[in-house]
């Protein structure tokens, strides 16, 4: 009989993953079945098959996952994240919206999310980049300044909120994450093409998640590639609310106690937003998160 062991998911490649064992030891593994449902971070079951390979039996309870969903597919990022760090950057112009997504996502995740401004050196952009970020700081969501290829600056400044949490860097196409990933976590690339030459699983490509540990200071960073849309089909209505934290102090005011906060009489939630004490922009993301996922139900 095969040995049964424990681990936690630290790649994904395609049908079959690198599971890290409590040794050290990386594992080939392949789930049982057609069932594919692993995220990097998760911690696992597995049995022991051969040298070096196994096979995956069951997932443990997570403690969260976040991923985005559209009306063709899903992509999971990754399961049992303390905080969620999103690279923005002042060039090229990021998109509110992605950002404004990213964050329901992590909060009806129960993740905390903090915002990477990158390429502060970039003076002229600089305002208006702060300037679109400004609702998000009146949610007290914290935003850190950075030039990713400042190493010193950035290591003084990002590495003390990794400490002892498991964080997953994402962030929209050419906003300088992979450069912050090598200043966060030197050598990143090359230990990761290394890695995966030795499990034979090919170069590595933006298109794969990876776990990379910090070992001076404790903690772990998840990498996940670049993206240009994210889709929050799979939340029901009660989640969605709960990705806008600033409606919870106005929605025990709605005089309906099944409100959605669209256009009901006696709603605390509107009532605020014509007090101005909720963002116009975040109130409108709200209703397309809403109507899409209304939208995809009926048509389903």
């Amino acid at each position: 009989m095969n040995a049964r062991s424990q681990g936690r998911v630290i790649s994904a490649h395609g049908r079959h993953y690198t599971v890290e064992l409590s040794t050290g030891e990386l594992i080939k593994c392949f789930p049982r079945g057609k069932k594919n449902d692993a995220a990097v971070g998760d911690f696992v079951e597995i049995t022991l098959q051969g040298q070096g390979e196994g096979a995956l039996e069951k997932i443990l309870p997570r403690k969260n996952l976040l991923y985005r969903s559209d009306e063709n597919r899903s992509k999971q990022f990754a399961a049992n994240v303390d905080q969620l760090l999103f690279v923005v950057a002042v060039e090229p112009a990021f998109s509110e919206d992605l950002l404004g997504r990213a964050l329901t996502g992590a909060w009806s995740a129960g993740i905390t999310p903090i915002i990477l401004l990158n390429k502060v050196d970039i003076v002229s952009g600089l305002e208006d980049a702060r300037a679109k970020l400004a609702p998000f700081r009146h949610l007290g969501v914290q935003i850190i300044d950075i030039c990713a290829r400042d190493s010193a600056l950035v290591q003084a400044d990002i590495l003390p909120l990794l400490k002892d949490k498991t964080s997953l860097l994402l962030g929209q196409s050419a906003m300088g994450k992979s450069t912050l990933l090598n200043t966060l976590v030197p050598n990143a690339l090359a230990a990761t093409q290394e890695h995966s030459h030795a499990l034979g699983a090919g170069k590595h490509t933006t298109t794969s998640t990876r776990l990379y540990h910090l070992p001076n200071h404790g903690g772990d960073l998840i990498d996940s590639p670049g993206f240009q849309a994210f889709g929050l089909l799979h939340l029901s209505r009660e989640e969605i609310e709960r990705g806008f934290p600033e409606f919870s102090g106005h929605i025990p005011q709605c005089r309906f106690y099944n409100c959605t906060h669209q256009h009901e009489p006696g709603c605390g939630v509107l009532a605020a937003l014509d007090r101005r004490d909720i963002d116009a922009a975040r109130h409108a993301l709200y209703v397309r998160l809403i109507q899409a996922k209304a939208a995809h139900e009926s048509y389903s």
